[in-house]
């Protein structure tokens, strides 16, 4: 080994303590040396913030002013941890411990628990999901797979936020929270979970922080003996913390203040799991002498990319918004962003692929492109795409498509079906291949409606959904193709996909692409509908998609892309729109709120305009795509459920809280004053007289006499609070 690469594998230790802050930009500098009292720093995507509190520790260290062992930093992952053990060693501060949250809890537990209980820890479960199913066999509700793991998610939640079983309804209502069963089976589930760990003497994740939150508030001579080791903290992604890891931390350090966090509000998007950047926007509140230093030199991106993360959070609304940073790029410029929109989802998946394709040629690392969408069953088509151009991919956080367990187990159901002639039972009323994949289908889990919210039992859905949209899209391209062709189709997709990849181009959702960059980076699918998703309804729902737009941008260093399809298949109707977050970015576009939008939020009109009116005679048919439609609810909105909509978000949230109230009043479901889908009509018409709200399905006479005057006032823009007084005032 020459002394030039040695030198490049293990980087020379810095000299002295005034040598760790070369090299540092001024605010990086500031980090470095505000050793004392509380800090705060605010880091924008791209800045060095790892590079910063890496820097301050080691310069603390090298100074004398922090003893190495006295210091415990604190992140999330065990990469990220071991990451900053490494930095650290390399300036001179080995003996500091870097680890997660629970790494440092389960250690100060083993410590302590044989003086603070007596005997041994018990022992860790690996793996909850196994007592989970046992606790709903106990309880008599059965789970499939998917609503296993998500009732497991659900209670790894509520440890998190501190929310005990018999507390889970209420919580769940308060927060909005889509629950993936019904919140009182759920609560028994997990009250029982809990007893089965108590008879077992058995312990999970949650429990650790639980624990050791329990025994560090009872025994104060542990509390101090904690306290006495380490006497400064750092505190990486603290947009991230929990309530309960916020509790640990407090307990951790009593009444000093020897704290430096370091996190980006903008950069929240765990929430499901209990993330809250609340703690990160209330640290001045609670330390009104902490030093604060905002990073915002971006040396990540090009100029253009950090001007177009910047617009899109320039849009964005709630409290975390307004502690956005402005990103100041520090590279040279590079390429503009790529705005495309194509025909249909094909198109859009084919030209990804030939410009990741001329990329490659250009001389970019196929490791350095990132294919980036919102859920994984969009993975599908890129597969194929990158497949058919030859070019190397790799999945990061999910499995390939076809060896995803569900479409496996439908694989094995539509090939029996295929082998049984399509004279199976299930079969007998199915006209056409895609009726006939949708009869099978349903015995694996498919409906006409998705599941509410995310989750496991989601994406098993979207996964199906999938290949139903393939079984039409395959029937529309062969005519008359039976369900042995379709089997074999697939048979040949999968072999196609199945080629071992050691280099190449990163197919990932946006949330597991956190923490990482690349070179090249192409967000795709970015339609109403996906972006946000459906089920993102409040407005910290719909914020939060929006940031995790952010950080799918914030990941490109020099190229980006960004597209969007206008239908799902070839010839179908354009009905999509465009993602409402690249209003004002996009060109042709115009800022968000130019063209009647409602809230700073809301969706422009789209092209089909209102609610189409019906006759009474002649099929209904979708107002978007022209498809037959015959499911009740979708003949109420007059669009197929999966075609986007062009629904005044703000006035939904209007009609459904007056809906609310008025059902109260009158002692009576919300439903019997109108259905959620006759709200969503209505928001998606927004009727201007009572003849255009007359001809809305659910309304009719009757609730038009009893509720008209009310509901177009709101459509017309009165608060909700106005219109029932105006009733009471009436009455």
């Amino acid at each position: 080994m020459t002394a030039a690469t040695h030198s490049s594998l293990f980087p020379q230790v810095p000299e002295s303590a005034d040598a760790v802050l070369d090299g540092l930009d001024p605010e990086q500098r500031e980090v470095a040396t505000a050793l004392h009292g509380p800090v705060c720093v605010l880091a924008g995507a791209g800045t060095g913030k790892t590079r910063a509190i890496t820097h301050r520790i080691a310069y603390g260290v090298r100074a004398g002013i922090l003893q190495p062992t006295s210091v415990l930093a604190v992140t999330f992952t065990n990469r990220a941890a071991g990451e900053m053990r490494g930095r650290l060693r390399q300036l001179g501060a080995g003996g500091v411990q870097a680890r997660t949250f629970h790494s440092a809890a389960l250690r100060q537990l083993q410590y302590f628990w044989p003086k603070a209980v007596g005997g041994n820890l018990p022992r860790l479960l690996e793996r909850k999901v196994q007592l989970v199913a046992e606790a709903a066999a106990r309880c008599r509700i059965r789970l499939d797979r998917n609503e296993l793991r998500d009732v497991t998610s659900e209670i790894e939640w509520s440890k998190v936020t501190q929310t005990v079983p018999g507390d889970y309804p209420a919580v769940v209502a308060k927060t909005q929270r889509d629950a993936p069963r019904d919140p009182a089976e759920i609560s028994q589930i997990y009250a029982t979970y809990e007893e089965l760990k108590r008879d077992r003497s058995v312990i999970d994740f949650e429990d650790v922080l639980l624990l050791t939150v329990a025994i560090l508030q009872d025994r104060h001579d542990i509390a101090d003996h904690v306290r006495r080791q380490y006497q400064h903290f750092v505190v990486d992604e603290y947009q991230d913390v929990s309530p309960l890891q916020q509790r640990l931390l407090d307990l951790w350090l009593g009444d000093r203040d020897t704290l430096c966090v370091v996190g980006d509000a903008s950069q929240t998007i765990y929430s499901f799991t209990g993330a809250t950047p609340d703690h990160l926007l209330n640290f001045r509140t609670r330390h009104p002498n902490a030093t604060v230093v905002n990073l915002v030199r971006d040396y990540r991106s090009t100029p253009q990319v950090v001007h177009l993360a910047n617009g899109l959070l320039g849009q964005a609304r709630g409290r975390a918004a307004e502690h956005r940073l402005e990103l100041v790029s520090q590279r040279e410029p590079g390429p503009e962003p790529a705005c495309t929109e194509y025909p249909d989802e094909p198109s859009e998946a084919e030209g990804t692929a030939r410009r990741i394709r001329d990329l490659i040629a250009t001389g970019v690392p196929a490791g350095e492109i990132a294919v980036l969408y919102r859920v994984n069953s969009q993975s599908e088509v890129y597969e194929q795409a990158l497949a058919d151009a030859g070019v190397p991919y790799q999945l990061r956080g999910a499995e390939r498509f076809f060896e995803r367990a569900e479409v496996r187990e439908a694989g094995v159901a539509l090939r029996g079906a295929a082998r049984a002639g399509g004279n199976d039972s299930l079969l007998d009323d199915a006209e056409g291949l895609p009726a006939e994949v949708r009869a099978v289908l349903s015995t694996k889990g498919w409906t006409q409606q998705p599941p509410a919210g995310s989750g496991a039992v989601r994406d098993r859905w979207e996964s199906l959904a999938a290949l139903v949209r393939l079984a039409e899209d395959f029937e529309r391209a062969k005519p008359g193709a039976t369900l042995s062709d379709l089997v074999a189709e697939l048979d040949e997709r999968a072999a196609a996909q199945h080629a071992p990849t050691v280099q190449g181009v990163s197919l990932a959702s946006l949330h597991s692409a956190k923490g990482l960059e690349w070179d090249a980076v192409f967000l795709v699918g970015l339609t109403e509908g996906m972006m946000p998703i459906t089920y993102a309804r409040t407005d910290e729902q719909i914020e939060e998609e929006r940031r995790l737009l952010y950080v799918g941008v914030t990941r490109a260093r020099l190229h980006l892309s960004l597209s969007w399809s206008l239908s799902r298949s070839p010839g179908g109707r354009a009905g999509r729109r465009p993602s409402r977050f690249l209003h004002g970015l996009r060109p042709g576009s115009m800022p968000l709120g130019a063209r009647g939008t409602a809230g700073g939020g809301g969706i422009e009109r789209g092209p089909a305009g209102p609610v189409a009116k019906r006759g009474r005679r002649g099929p209904a048919r979708c107002r978007v795509c022209g498809r037959t439609l015959t499911d009740a609810g979708e003949m109420k909105l007059m669009r197929c459920e999966d075609c986007p909509s062009d629904m005044d978000e703000a006035l939904y949230e209007r009609l459904h809280d007056w809906r609310a109230v008025r059902a109260k009043e009158i002692g009576q479901p919300a439903f019997c004053v109108f259905t959620d889908k006759t709200l969503m009509a209505i928001a998606e018409a927004v009727p201007g007289s009572e003849g255009e709200l007359a001809v809305i399905s659910g309304v009719g006479a009757r609730k038009l006499g009893r509720f008209g005057t009310a509901v177009l006032a709101i459509c017309a823009g009165e608060t909700v609070e106005e219109v029932l007084g105006q009733a009471a005032d009436e009455m």
